[in-house]
């Protein structure tokens, strides 16, 4: 039996994954492995993709994808299926530590899975205002701040959100290769509490790297909730990295999580040690074998931690492969060649599953001793509310109603500051026009500077309202949902699910959506997504709108308005559809993608994104429209 034939509400026990390549990488890390039970919560209202709970999280597949899961009953799995556990012995190395001299800045890099709680704590701490949202790919590249605390000076670095280090994705490379590169003083890994076992893949992985880490266990409200319990100081222990229990939202804990940094920044934390991750007799023999043969390469050992790398040499990771092949080392790849080859007869099965069952494996242990859930199961908001919105006959009705309804209010509600910010920039107009004498300079004030500036200005109400709905679709999470709805419709045009939320940004502006496209794995995807991105129409071109629909459609102007952003969606479909039949002409990728956990933002944060997006328009219009009167 495979994932796809089950229905709404089953729940199976997986014993196999097939496929192979980026598909197969990525499904094992986000949690589809052996001995993991999954629940079918529904289809999406065209019967594809299906949303699943794993792992207490949400995630969708399309039918093709879940075809290559193959599953059993829940009930029967305890004959089909052997639980994974490697134990939580984790083999340490215990080293001497011997005061040094500390610089009093501490260079540390926020890493974590999407939706984690980064930016918010980023934000937090820095006093920064960077855009939140509830979805993957929101930091589309780097943020960094700094601040002083305690006589230290911290320079932090937001990381875009990333499932694993593998070099599956751009933000998965370019993660890792800045812990690598530039190695930061401490790592800060942010762990979404309710979701656990999914993101410490992440943290075994980071310890693979030898970095010092501290773990700051975000959304630990929301965990406590729940009823769940957990010993976390254990749990650090175990991991050799301090948790500090956290509410990003709130700034609650960061004190405490900025004091244990610099604990173990001064190596004075007793929980922050090297330790070494118990991947299994067969894996472990393999790994030792690779990396006896690194350390016979001092450079390499420099560079790059030998155990992380033969574990990367073994996963045939293209980047490190490519690295020890310029340096001409045949004898360590033939040795990975041989090591993968006795592991995946010995397993029998390939290199992949072996290394995620093992990591998992090591969590599930970590976690046995020391995690308690809740045996009263509570429905949760999340999927009361998904019942509604992603229900197969109301899911498009109500999606396209929140489309109509941002439209119709951008061009209602924004109509009565429009005319008061005219009438002002009239009435200085007709002051300045009494007051200033006749000349070539009393021009340019009045008709380039206030009438050009006036101009771009007496449109911001309708796109901060436009922004406003935009900003609260992200934070609440509904922009992951809108994509699980429209995946299908998506794929019909030739574009993948991921595709739809760049293009909805675009109606805030262009720029910052192509960046989100990064979020989309497949080369050819991402660059389709980008050409068609201008066919959307972005927040500068609805001032002229405005005016048109003004001049010649004043009875109906949301309903216009609606039908001319609904245009440009139709031509960007029908672009689409030809770029696909013959230029991008490659393989459909996967589409799977996190559903968040419903978040009700506050309306702090949706204002401060709104004003964020309003910011940026003003800079770039008014610039412009400012050089433009004046010549």
């Amino acid at each position: 039996m495979t994932l796809a034939e089950l229905t709404n509400g089953q729940e199976a026990v997986i014993t196999k994954v097939k496929g192979h390549g980026a598909f197969r990488r990525r499904i094992l890390e986000m949690g589809f492995v052996r001995g993991k039970k999954v629940t079918v919560i529904k289809n999406a209202p065209l019967n594809d993709p299906i949303e699943y709970r794993i792992l207490n999280y949400m995630v969708s597949l399309r039918r093709a994808e879940a075809s290559l899961v193959e599953v059993v009953h829940f009930g029967d799995a305890s004959v089909a299926v052997e639980p994974l556990y490697y134990g939580t012995d984790a083999t340490t190395e215990l080293t001497e530590k011997t005061p040094e001299l500390k610089d009093k800045t501490i260079n540390i890099a926020l890493v974590g899975n999407p939706n984690c709680g980064k930016t918010t704590i980023f934000n937090y701490a820095s006093g920064s205002y960077e855009h939140v949202g509830n979805y993957s790919g929101v930091t589309v590249d780097i943020k960094s701040s700094s601040f002083s605390y305690k006589g230290y000076k911290f320079n932090i670095s937001d990381l875009p959100g990333t499932y694993s280090l593998s070099a599956y994705s751009p933000e998965e490379i370019y993660v890792r290769e800045h812990i690598r590169l530039e190695m930061p003083d401490v790592v800060i890994n942010v762990v979404d509490a309710s979701n656990l076992e999914r993101n410490l893949y992440l943290t075994t992985q980071l310890i693979h790297l030898d970095v010092k880490v501290v773990i700051a266990l975000n959304m630990y409200d929301d965990f406590q909730k729940h009823g769940d319990t957990l010993d976390y100081r254990h749990l650090g222990r175990m991991l050799g990295m301090p948790i500090v229990p956290t509410v990003g939202s709130r700034g609650k804990g960061l004190v405490k999580l900025f004091d244990k940094v610099i604990s173990v920044y001064e190596d004075r934390s007793p929980d922050s040690r090297p330790v070494r991750v118990n991947l299994g007799k067969t894996l472990e023999a393999g790994i030792q074998k690779i990396e006896e043969l690194i350390l016979e390469h001092e450079e390499l050992c420099v560079e790059i931690p030998p155990r992380y790398l033969a574990i990367k040499l073994l996963e045939q990771d293209k980047e490190y492969t490519k690295l020890i092949k310029k340096r001409t080392y045949e004898n360590i790849l033939e040795q990975a060649d041989v090591q993968r080859h006795r592991i995946e007869h010995e397993n029998r099965e390939d290199i992949e599953t072996s290394f995620t069952d093992a990591r998992y494996g090591f969590i599930a242990g970590a976690l046995k001793e020391t995690y308690k859930e809740n045996p009263i199961k509570r429905r949760k908001a999340t999927d009361a509310i998904d019942n509604i919105l992603t229900h197969r006959l109301f899911g498009f009705p109500i999606f396209f109603f929140f489309m109509w309804l941002m439209f119709q209010a951008t061009f209602t509600l924004g109509q009565y500051p429009m005319d008061w910010i005219e009438s002002g920039v009239g009435m200085l107009s007709s002051w300045l026009s009494g007051v200033m004498s006749e000349g070539s300079f009393k021009d340019l004030v009045i008709d380039g500077i206030i009438g050009g500036v006036g101009g771009v200005i007496v449109f911001l109400p309708n796109i901060l309202i436009l922004f406003f709905f935009i900003s609260f679709m992200e934070d609440t999470g509904y922009m992951a949902r809108a994509a699980f709805i429209m995946d299908k419709v998506m794929h019909k045009i030739g574009l993948h699910g991921k595709s739809f939320i760049p293009l909805i940004m675009s109606f805030g502006c262009n720029v910052p959506a192509i960046m989100a496209t990064r979020t989309i794995e497949d080369r050819n995807n991402r660059l389709l997504t980008i050409l068609i991105n201008p066919f959307m129409s972005c927040s500068a071109r609805l001032p002229v709108y405005i005016l048109f629909i003004a001049a010649f459609f004043p009875e109906h102007p949301g309903t216009l308005l609606f039908i001319l952003y609904g245009t440009g969606i139709l031509l960007a479909a029908l672009v689409a559809k030809l770029f696909k039949r013959f230029i991008f002409t490659s393989k459909d990728h996967p589409f799977v993608m996190e559903l968040p956990t419903y978040r009700l933002p506050t309306l702090k944060a949706v204002i401060r994104n709104m004003w964020h997006k309003g910011q940026q328009y003003l800079r770039k219009m008014s610039g412009i429209i400012l050089i433009a009167s004046i010549i």
